[in-house]
């Protein structure tokens, strides 16, 4: 455990980042479903990390020192301010137990709680709830808590949620006013006033690691939900038809040939006798894509729901391949995902 004795703030800080790495690496102790998930510090407004004590007899009293930080604007995280913890509890516990705690703030309500300096009563106006633990990001009903503080003890290498009911956070100024060289409040540490110090930069850095962490996260997230909704999508979709027309020779030279080329050949020659009794009518026919279509082989006519195609070429089923036109592109689609105008 560490050491829960006030000291200064460098060595605050460099406690803090010991803990949080014990809070948040895979041991043999800590499984992947007892650390605290990336996301929450990511997404917290501000971190308050301790080392408290507890002793009891008849009457159990607990105290403790560490710093707290708040997350600026700008999504970097404020200059570290020096706390202590102070806490007195009723039912009969005998012996002394240390243990680490961090607190994710939440919100901004809580972060100008801490910031206003003074005492904090934890439990008054400031809602506490153990925090969720485990790596999993999706569906984490976490995230939906109105908690304004998520409590994480760690004692003995066990985790376990803590009672802060009654416990009152304290500003300790003159701490902060020896390592800032200064008359400051945390007010003014907090909302950025004063620049990161390079003592804390362990601190920092595993700070923005879960930064790092959540957006990978994310981006697998977002990769598995896209893939979901790209499978429901197609699932909707029709089926071809089974067979395609035979491309003829004069397909490549049609890619790349003069206009009249384009006239003399047809993508598709088993479609021509159709041809010539749809471009006879007296209105060209236009269908509605009613589903997009993106083409697999060269000669397909990729459109989008919506899209008004005029056909050249067509048989008497739905249930085929049909000849159109498209914003100057000449190809073939499915016409069971189109409908008549």
């Amino acid at each position: 455990m560490n050491n829960p004795i006030p000291s200064n703030l460098k060595s605050e800080a460099k406690k803090a980042a010991k803990i949080l790495r014990e809070f948040t690496e895979i041991t043999s102790r800590n499984g992947p479903d007892k650390i605290i998930p990336a996301h929450v510090i990511a997404k917290a407004k501000g971190l308050a990390i301790l080392s408290v004590i507890k002793a009891g007899f008849l009457v159990t009293a607990r105290g403790g020192s560490g710093i707290v930080l708040a997350r600026l604007p700008d999504g970097k995280w404020s200059a570290p301010s020096a706390i202590g913890i102070a806490g007195l509890g009723g039912g009969f516990e005998l012996g002394i137990e240390v243990s680490d705690l961090v607190i994710i703030l939440n919100y901004d309500r809580a972060v100008e709680a801490f910031a206003k300096g003074g005492n904090l009563t934890l439990g008054g106006n400031l809602t506490v709830a153990v925090g969720p633990l485990g790596r999993n990001l999706e569906g984490n009903v976490s995230l939906r808590s109105s908690a304004a503080v998520f409590t994480y003890c760690k004692s003995r290498g066990l985790f376990a949620g803590i009672s802060l009911e009654g416990s009152c956070l304290i500003e300790r100024k003159e701490t902060n006013r020896k390592f800032y060289c200064q008359d400051i409040r945390a007010y003014d540490i907090l909302f950025g006033d004063i620049t990161r110090p390079a003592q804390a930069e362990d601190l920092y850095e595993v700070l923005d690691s879960f930064t790092e962490k959540y957006e990978s996260e994310g981006q697998r997230v977002n990769a598995r939900r896209a893939a979901r909704e790209q499978k429901k999508a197609s699932a909707k979709l029709p089926p071809k038809p089974s067979s395609r027309p035979e491309q003829s020779s004069a397909q490549v030279q049609l890619s790349s040939g003069s206009q009249s080329s384009r006239n003399e050949y047809n993508l598709y020659p088993e479609l021509s006798s159709y041809r010539e009794r749809v471009g006879n009518s007296n209105q060209p026919i236009e269908v509605t894509a009613l589903y997009s279509f993106e083409g697999q082989q060269p000669g397909d006519l990729n459109f989008q729901a919506g899209d008004r195609i005029t056909v050249i070429s067509k048989t008497d089923s739905h249930f085929d391949w049909w000849e159109g036109k498209l914003r100057g592109r000449t190809g073939i689609f499915p016409a069971n995902y189109v409908t008549m105008n």
